[in-house]
């Protein structure tokens, strides 16, 4: 690109977990994102200043229906949730690929990831989860307060590496006022993305928080991954099992409103929502 010359690139703004626009976790996906430099994909990631924006290219494997970069303010992921979905969304509304049997396939860092379509519900099998010891809790028991968290806390790890915990009572989640530079010092200490917290509700449904202070996210609206490591850690915590489904909900505590829908299939979890497209026209370069 020489100096001075605009490019025009086809782009969305899509609210993912919701069907409400702007109830949900926005995610920007430019669409035709062929020739830009990874120096360029992350100062546009930079500029929109939205917890991740996604670059969709061609696919180069052969199973693949695109491929797509996601990247947040500071950073290229592997893989995320919420950005997951809302490419998908953006790419089949773009007509750039279409579902085969109710499924498309996006490659990324991680692999290929599939992806299930139903009407404006769209989920993905979480990549792969493995568990380790969550060190020094008593560093989570600072941040929480005294008696806030129920069992012990796990790292779960979805790609991104989500410390889990499962919160006292609905009350509890309600309530919670982390103390924010404690928890970035431990994800900083620790390697890991954040705290994602769950609490039970009567109705076999749970409310779900999750905090990323060291990524420059206070509180994640309505958060995939971490979504999918809870699941994770309540399959092993033996509260959900093999055939399990539930809704979480997570958001309204930022004035958001998310839906996150989680089943579970053997040892497979997978984590889905709702998509509304919010902002659709050209990214000038």
């Amino acid at each position: 690109m020489g100096m001075g010359m605009t490019t025009t690139r086809r782009f969305k703004q899509v609210d993912v977990f919701t069907a409400v626009a702007l109830k949900g976790n926005p995610v920007a996906v430019v669409l035709d994102a062929e020739g830009l430099s990874v120096e360029q994909m992350q100062s546009i990631a930079n500029w929109t200043n939205l917890s991740e924006t996604t670059f969709v290219t061609a696919a180069t494997e052969a199973d693949a229906d695109y491929a797509v970069r996601i990247f947040t303010p500071k950073s290229e992921l592997p893989f995320a949730g919420h950005p997951t979905l809302g490419t998908a969304h953006a790419v089949i509304e773009a007509g750039l690929a279409k579902p085969n049997n109710g499924r498309i396939v996006q490659q990324c860092a991680v692999g290929l990831v599939e992806i299930s379509i139903a009407d404006a519900s769209l989920s993905f099998r979480l990549p792969r989860y493995s568990y380790e010891d969550a060190p020094q809790p008593e560093i989570m028991t600072e941040a929480l307060g005294e008696g806030a968290i129920k069992g012990t806390p796990q790292i779960v790890n979805v790609g991104p590496r989500w410390v889990i915990a499962e919160l006292a009572s609905v009350e509890t989640i309600e309530g919670l006022a982390p103390d924010l530079p404690v928890l970035a010092d431990y994800d900083r200490t620790h390697a890991t993305t954040g705290l994602t917290v769950y609490a039970e509700q009567p109705d076999g449904g749970i409310i779900v928080r999750s905090f990323a202070p060291a990524d420059g996210i206070a509180e994640d609206p309505v958060c995939g991954s971490g979504n999918g490591a809870v699941a994770a850690y309540r399959l092993k915590a033996g509260q959900v099992a093999s055939g399990s489904e539930y809704v979480a909900s997570q958001g309204q505590q930022v004035g958001r409103d998310g839906l996150v829908r989680i089943k579970i299939e053997g040892d497979a979890i997978h984590v889905g929502g709702d998509c509304v497209t919010v902002v659709d026209g050209s990214f000038l370069l």
